[in-house]
């Protein structure tokens, strides 16, 4: 591992002397690709270089216990000694993650899907909870969110709602929101309190470049209507509204948020090139039948995922076994714990995978 982070300091090096030429400086092209090289790097190069300083340091002080005679400077040595290893064994770990297969997509803004599943009404309601809590929880990081289509129903819950979350690395604290989101409590509507179980299936999609995905004009049926809602103010009577068909896949994607035709094509284009993409990777990562499936679960929105119970007011994700009973605030959007342990579960078996490679 050593030897490897010695190529990437040497690397590191490199693109620091390329940056610094007037040539590179002039092509914008150039420049911009070797600033993001440059920024992937620092935090290995940082870290490594804060190793080999410990080493050094390391090396001084176990001489200074060679020397020295008095008993107590011998003690005050070796406890140096006992921190400076320790601090050594830290970073050793930090650089190990540092060096995992990062997620190509982990930077990248996000489509969210949120579909009311078993459950009728109750689902609906739901998904109106969970969109709430993923925003709110946006609101709290200074991200930005845009409503890009939505099924409301009369009693305010969503069929169906699907919005985008702009900020660099939305994807990575978001992505394993993907699955079935169980629900239990009592509705409002049952009068002898018994407590129902309803479903929701969010997907998280990371927002697709038009280089990435291929979209043949062809292979469109682009149909206008007008916008439709629970009643009221919701009826736009210009067609407005945009439905995608894409003819080789089969897939459909509508948009009625924007009064502006163009936008809602727009937007609708974005989430049609995101659910493509997920498919194709889906498929590429059902073709890799040695890799290890994380702990955490594969993103599949088949897979039940996680359970809100209400009379116990207490969530329970089924992947890593992490429950809170901090439940008000949970829905109020204060879901970082959750999403941090995840991550941790996911770098934990990432690193068990690459261990056993190694060996």
């Amino acid at each position: 591992m050593l030897e490897k982070l010695a190529e990437i300091e040497t690397k590191f090096e490199e693109t620091e002397r390329e940056l610094s030429l007037p040539e590179t400086v002039s092509n914008k092209e150039k420049f911009l690709c070797l600033m993001k090289e440059h920024k992937k790097l620092l935090p290995i190069v940082e870290k490594y270089r804060e190793y080999k300083s410990s080493l050094d340091e390391l090396k001084d002080v176990q001489l200074l216990l060679e020397e020295a005679v008095d008993t107590e400077m011998k003690k005050m040595i070796s406890e140096e000694i006992s921190a400076l290893k320790e601090k050594q064994n830290k970073l050793f770990n930090e650089m190990q993650i540092l060096l995992l297969p990062r997620d190509p997509n982990d930077d990248k803004n996000v489509i969210m899907e949120i579909r009311a599943g078993a459950g009728g009404d109750e689902a609906a309601l739901f998904a109106s909870s969970l969109y709430r809590m993923y925003s709110m929880y946006a609101e709290s990081k200074g991200w930005k969110t845009e409503l890009m289509s939505s099924n409301e129903t009369e009693l305010g819950g969503y069929r169906e709602i699907s919005f985008m979350v702009m900020a660099e690395g939305a994807y990575s604290k978001l992505k394993f929101e993907s699955g079935v989101h169980r629900v239990q409590r009592v509705p409002e509507t049952e009068t002898q309190g018994r407590i129902h179980t309803s479903t929701v299936t969010v997907a998280v999609l990371p927002e697709v470049e038009d280089i990435e995905i291929e979209i043949r004009p062809e292979d469109l049926l682009v149909e206008t209507c007008k916008s439709s809602g629970a009643g009221g103010q919701h009826v736009n009577k210009t067609e407005s509204a945009i439905r995608i068909i894409h003819k080789p896949s089969g897939l459909i994607v509508e948009c009625q948020e924007e009064r502006s035709q163009f936008k809602n094509r727009d937007k609708a284009m974005k989430m049609l090139r995101a659910k493509l993409y997920d498919i194709e990777k889906t498929k590429q990562d059902d073709a890799i039948a040695s890799e290890r499936k994380s702990q955490v679960g594969t993103g599949d929105r088949s897979q039940k995922i996680r359970t809100y119970n209400f009379p116990q007011s207490r969530v329970t994700d089924h992947r890593i076994g992490f429950t809170t009973h901090n439940f008000e605030s949970f829905l109020n959007g204060d879901i970082d714990e959750m999403i941090c342990a995840l991550i941790t579960a996911d770098t934990a078996e990432k690193l068990k995978g690459s261990a056993e490679n190694d060996n």
